[in-house]
């Protein structure tokens, strides 16, 4: 097996580029774990507070080619984790725009610099099952060759780096792994369906809300837990080959309203809830249940955490940062 001495991510204090951070650190202390983060991003201190001492979080902004450059010939690093992104879905309708040109220019950015930097290291591309869009029940459970049919203009900007990712490794042999993870259970990404229901659910045990509010329940998705989810692309850097392209997901087949169900249930007060016709979007994806037969017969991986365990997670997160006055 190839030893790596140095990791960078893309977006290290988000959501999910701190859940990696973490994996590595705690499971691979002999590995230097570097991450690029942009000045303005808010979310570092609070993500990365449990590994400060054991990371080294660099300045730098994908959007500006030469600090992307800098970087990469600073620390040469044996593999990239490319996770920076705007993410959320129904903000994207909202500024569709900013969402496409920051998450391909971006991307196009590191890849280029790579190129230009003369490295070789192996790169994980994270991209979304956004990229498939509304698939016809037909074509479900979801493989690798579905067509892409994006739904939301997040999801155009996600296929736009899938291509790149595979452009680059016919074009110019980079060792490009693309993977399309579905839907996990994710805390500290406050945008999820999920974390959404979990926040609410808390406020209102500590008094702090009334009626927990929700968009569209009809979606029905796969679960899997971000601790799972995030050790899985160490996992892919090892055992996947570049080029290719690689469902994630869980095997707890559930929908929206079915997990708003569950978590009341393991709240401690009764949860009133209701739709807010603001949280609806203009276009939705309703079923996202993927095949992971290729990405398990080439690495053998398995999740640890079940779905209770995940949910019981989520909710302990979240009541041990929402206290009575209101703050977090």
């Amino acid at each position: 097996m190839q030893e790596f001495k140095n990791v960078l991510i893309t977006g290290i204090s988000g959501s999910g580029g701190s859940y990696l951070a973490e994996y590595i650190v705690n499971n691979h202390p002999e590995v230097e774990v570097h991450g690029i983060s942009r000045w303005h991003s808010t979310s570092s201190n609070e993500n990365l507070k449990s590994i400060a001492e054991k990371i080294t979080v660099h300045e730098c902004d994908l959007n500006d080619f030469g600090s992307v450059l800098s970087v990469l010939k600073k620390i040469k690093p044996d593999i990239i984790f490319h996770l920076a992104a705007y993410a959320n879905v129904r903000a994207s309708f909202i500024t569709p725009c900013s969402v496409l040109s920051n998450n391909i220019i971006g991307t196009c950015n590191l890849f280029e610099a790579v190129r230009l930097a003369e490295i070789d290291p192996t790169i994980l591309l994270a991209s979304t099952s956004e990229v498939y869009g509304q698939v016809d029940p037909k074509n479900v459970p979801i493989k690798e060759n579905t067509s892409l049919r994006p739904s939301n203009p997040y999801a155009v900007s996600k296929v736009s780096q899938d291509l790149l990712g595979f452009t680059y490794f016919r074009s110019y042999g980079m060792k490009i792994i693309r993977t399309r993870m579905f839907t996990y259970l994710n805390p500290r990404r406050r945008d999820l369906f999920a974390t959404s229901f979990t926040i609410q659910a808390v406020r209102i045990e500590r008094g702090l809300q009334k009626v927990l509010l929700h968009g569209n329940l009809d979606s029905t998705r796969t679960l899997i837990d971000v601790r799972d989810a995030m050790e899985s692309y160490w996992v892919a850097t090892i055992r996947c080959k570049p080029g290719e392209v690689y469902n994630i997901g869980g095997t707890t087949i559930i929908s929206v309203g079915e997990f708003l169900e569950i978590l009341k249930k393991h709240s401690k007060v009764p949860i009133p809830s209701r739709v807010d016709p603001k949280l609806l979007r203009p276009a939705d994806v309703t079923l996202q249940i993927p095949c992971i037969d290729k990405f398990t017969q080439a690495t053998g991986w398995k999740p640890k955490y079940s779905f209770e365990e995940s949910v019981e997670y989520m909710l302990s997160y979240w009541r041990s940062r929402i206290n009575g006055d209101d703050k977090i």
